[in-house]
């Protein structure tokens, strides 16, 4: 079988084709924007799943008119219409129902609380602790222990309250290479944080379970002050 570039690349692409491409892109192009300035959104920040769900449709609706000579441009008008219609009786009963707007766009979810990690069902936590992590670090937090109350909002924001100086306790350190000293063997007595729930321990013995999640990996506490 003879392998031919012009099919992978060209196809039965004409000249006149190329060109009804370039119209048809150009012509979605703006239709997008008109209805995208229709839902009433006045930028994106963080979208919440129903949003990504609408954008998604939006993409499909608008995408394949641009390149299949077989789709005409009005029935994906339709569809993106209907999209938007749809979004906006949503969104109107999302703003009239708070258990709606509850059960749609999901909760706030408390991540930290008094310096260490919220654990659900007092046995596991539900979302991914590497990137929020990474997080902290973004917002100049050097451990869990400067952090009084950290909120997971429904757009992905994450909303941090946090401890005065002198409040400021020990806690589990988020820059990588402390971090990644981890270990369960205990090479010095003193203040220890558990990686997994961030509970702080004055550890003696070699080794330590932690009393409230179980684990048995630890790394050293820290306890420095946050800058602003």
């Amino acid at each position: 079988m003879k392998f031919d570039w012009n099919d992978v690349f060209l196809s039965d692409l004409t000249m006149a084709f190329a060109i009804e491409i370039v119209v048809r892109t150009f012509i979605m192009f703006l239709i997008v924007l008109i209805i995208l300035r229709m839902t009433g959104k006045k930028g994106v920040r963080q979208l919440s799943i129903f949003e990504v769900a609408i954008i998604i449709g939006f993409g499909s609706a608008a995408g394949d008119p641009m390149f299949t000579r077989e789709l005409g441009i009005v029935p994906s008008v339709i569809v993106m219409v209907t999209i938007l219609l749809f979004y906006r009786l949503v969104t109107w009963l999302a703003a009239k129902n708070e258990k709606f707007e509850s059960i749609l766009e999901g909760d706030p979810m408390y991540i930290i609380e008094d310096g260490v990690f919220v654990l659900a069902n007092d046995s596991d936590l539900t979302f991914a602790k590497d990137e929020f992590l990474a997080e902290l670090r973004q917002q100049n937090i050097e451990h869990v222990g400067q952090v009084r109350v950290a909120i997971l909002e429904t757009t992905g924001n994450v909303s941090l309250f946090y401890y005065s100086d002198e409040d400021t306790k020990p806690g589990l350190p988020t820059l990588p290479k402390v971090y990644n000293q981890k270990s369960e063997e205990i090479k010095g007595e003193g203040n220890y944080a558990c990686t997994y729930c961030a509970c702080i321990q004055h550890i003696t013995a070699t080794t330590h379970q932690c009393p409230r999640c179980e684990r048995k990996e630890w790394v050293k506490a820290i306890d420095t002050k946050r800058l602003a």
